[in-house]
């Protein structure tokens, strides 16, 4: 191989392994970004808003009335929005960029629906950042909750009484590198948490 040759080859040798570099960089600090529940909120379910209520007695008749009426037609929808919190530490150098995050919701156990999300968030380190999550479900699909039973979960989601939840929530990251968009190489559960209670 000629000198002028030897010499393109390595500089494209160069020029495909820094890319590649930035992308395991990328990919590490993605990995090492901590992820929790921050809160939930905009809490409603069968349409009645539950953020200024803590107890059934809080309910007026229409709102119990609605509630009700949702049961007897199989059908409770819960709508709310899972912030979570993530973190880069401090210590990482590298911001890492999330370009989406496929997920899977779980309440005590049971997987329940599933979503994406097409926001890019960004994690500089030492940063928190607040990650959006809007989740629509029906409790009678899954739990065949009686009114009273879909009105404790959804209060203890909202970690204001009624009975302990545990949420958790199954993801997928897909980053932006020097390469292109890239899919985290496996579902990762990225919070764990029981809310509410007593």
């Amino acid at each position: 191989m000629s000198s002028a040759r030897r010499v393109a080859a390595l500089a494209l040798a160069a020029a495909l392994t820094a890319p590649a570099c930035a992308s395991v960089r990328q990919l590490t600090a993605l990995r090492q970004v901590d992820f929790a529940i921050d809160r939930v909120s905009g809490v409603s379910l069968a349409g009645v808003s539950l953020d200024e209520v803590r107890s059934f007695a809080d309910l007026d008749l229409r709102e119990a009335g609605r509630l009700a009426a949702a049961v007897a037609r199989r059908q409770v929808p819960a709508e709310f929005t899972l912030h979570l919190r993530g973190e880069n530490p401090a210590e990482n150098s590298v911001t890492a960029r999330m370009l989406r995050l496929t997920w899977t919701l779980a309440l005590n156990g049971r997987e329940t629906v599933s979503g994406t999300i097409d926001t890019t968030y960004t994690f500089p380190p030492g940063e928190p950042q607040d990650v959006a999550v809007p989740v629509r479900l029906d409790l009678y699909e899954f739990f065949q909750a009686s009114g009273r039973d879909a009105f404790e979960l959804a209060l203890g989601l909202l970690g204001a009484g009624g009975r302990p939840t545990e949420v958790s929530l199954r993801a997928v990251p897909v980053i932006d590198t020097p390469l292109g968009a890239i899919h985290y190489p496996a579902a990762i559960t990225i919070i764990r948490r029981t809310v509410g209670g007593p």
